[in-house]
């Protein structure tokens, strides 16, 4: 048994160092994966990987922002919602509009997809807010 560490070892040039037959437990490292789009394998040695990005677009200023308020009763339980549609942001902007209007209609709600979702038929008090908050094109 002693014999393929000594041949090993002979191998490599490296003759003062015993290798140890306890087998040393490695710690899993999680490997990230390249999200490439496209291609799945090229034998081109100087082909080049199409990777996804997930780049948020940049935050539009109120004026050029075109909400869309509306109130929904359907698929909710019988619960009614006001949702503003339209937001064209990062997510951070979303939550910090969200959490404004939650904070000055009194209600509760979330962010979820792109869309402000409020607690309760409040079309008329969120469309006042966010015309004095400068967003202009709401309807």
């Amino acid at each position: 048994m002693e014999d393929w560490k000594q041949k090993l070892a002979a191998l490599t040039g490296n003759h003062t160092t015993q290798i140890d037959a306890t087998p040393t437990q490695a710690s899993p490292t999680p490997t990230k994966r390249k999200q490439r789009t496209g291609v799945v394998y090229s034998t081109n040695p100087q082909y080049s990987y199409d990777e996804a990005h997930d780049s948020e677009p940049s935050t539009l200023p109120p004026q050029q922002q075109k909400l869309r308020i509306s109130m929904e009763r359907a698929g909710r339980g019988g619960k009614t919602v006001t949702i503003v549609r339209g937001f064209i942001g990062n997510e951070a902007d979303m939550l910090a509009l969200c959490k404004l209007l939650k904070q000055q209609c009194g209600i509760g709600g979330s962010a979820k997809q792109g869309d402000i979702i409020l607690q309760g038929d409040h079309r008329t008090q969120v469309c006042e807010k966010l015309k004095s908050l400068g967003y202009s094109q709401t309807k």
